[in-house]
């Protein structure tokens, strides 16, 4: 491979979905109708990933990932294709910023949980591999685990001790790890909502059965168990994020509540942060990442909207963040994805490659990227 993995995640990096072209989007409309084969929509979305692997490494980005173009939604398709869980359409959606329904999906558990080796998202990987053939580095993103302790997940019946649902998604998510890593991932990303909702003041999502610290301990604990003996070479890290959908938002809350824990303790290579706006907070808690330990990759360029930030307020930021953690621990992302959901933000697909270019630049002015 002809970029080195050492310095993942990279000095401009990004967090993983891309905003899905129209003919995308028409030809799912046209297989859900059942006008085209499910062959037909792999083609389309096969092509389209070729093209955004090219444009990714074209705007300097040295990690690409396949935008998740072959997902509905950033966690649901991974998730359902566990065994004992399973995909559903429920009464109601997420309810974000404003009284914003999301889209009716989500998942549920309908059996002891495990890993389930013919899982497509390993096919999906060793082909993406292929197309990135070495140019860059194939970042491969997926829901953390801890994304299977929202509220109304877990069945109660079948798992009455939440020890040992935690004991089963523990192993299903080493599992998922050795069979990526033999697809040939060497940089995989934990997407992770509810651990940035344990600092939110209402804890969004959750049923309320556990306080917060017992929660906060609770998700410290499964993502180092599932990271225990993974092989050196794989870069892990995880991306904190309070709602994506369609430019809103679903909470508010600093990293304050989590941080001592969290921040301190989590055995990842890298966290990617949401720092876009107010709604984030302060840069203090990044005094509790330790020196010299993982990689904090700022998400100061809102991935939400299409208008550039202005570079010195950027790059004064990061001067900023530096006061808590050392330049060059640091990096720059956008806070999220820009189509965590098919639906997308709501920005053009232009807008959406000056921003990356924005950030890769600011990248090699800052660190020689």
């Amino acid at each position: 491979m002809s970029i080195t993995l050492t310095k993942a995640p990279f000095k401009a990096d990004h967090v993983g979905s891309l905003l899905r072209p129209e003919n995308l989007h028409l030809a799912r409309k046209e297989f859900k109708e059942g006008n085209i084969s499910a062959e037909q929509l792999r083609e389309v979305e096969t092509k389209e990933i070729k093209r955004i692997v090219d444009k990714q490494i074209e705007v300097g980005l040295k990690a690409v990932t396949d935008g998740e173009f072959r997902r509905r939604f950033w966690h649901t398709d991974f998730l359902e294709h566990l065994n004992g869980v399973e995909g559903y359409v429920p009464e109601t959606g997420y309810i974000f910023h404003g009284n914003e329904e999301t889209e009716r999906y989500n998942v549920r558990n309908t059996g002891k949980i495990s890993f389930n080796p013919d899982h497509p998202f390993i096919k999906d990987f060793i082909l993406f591999n292929e197309i990135v053939g070495g140019r860059a580095v194939a970042k491969q993103t997926i829901p953390s685990p801890n994304q299977l302790f929202n509220e109304g997940i877990r069945a109660e019946t079948i798992y009455p001790d939440i020890e040992e649902y935690a004991d089963d998604i523990i192993q299903t998510y080493r599992d998922a790890i050795k069979a990526f890593y033999e697809a040939g991932v060497r940089y995989l990303q934990f997407d992770d909502v509810y651990i940035a909702g344990l600092s939110s003041p209402n804890i969004p999502f959750n049923d309320g059965k556990y306080s917060r610290d017992q929660l906060i301990d609770l998700a410290l604990r499964v993502v180092n168990s599932v990271l225990e003996g993974k092989p050196v070479d794989l870069h892990v890290t995880t991306h904190l994020c309070r709602g994506n959908y369609r430019s809103n938002w679903a909470f508010a809350g600093s990293y304050e509540l989590i941080a001592p824990t969290l921040f301190a303790k989590e055995n990842v290579n890298g966290f990617f942060l949401e720092y876009d706006d107010d709604r984030s907070g302060d840069f203090k808690p990044l005094e509790y990442i330790p020196n010299g330990g993982a990689q904090v990759v700022l998400g100061l360029v809102t991935s939400k909207f299409g208008e550039l930030e202005d570079k010195e307020k950027i790059k004064a930021r990061i001067k900023e963040a530096s006061q808590y953690v050392p330049l060059e621990q640091l990096a720059l992302s956008p806070q999220c994805g820009f189509a965590s959901t098919h639906h997308g933000n709501k920005l053009t697909e232009e807008e959406q490659w000056e921003k990356l270019k924005f950030i890769a630049d600011i990248a090699n002015e800052v660190w020689g990227f």
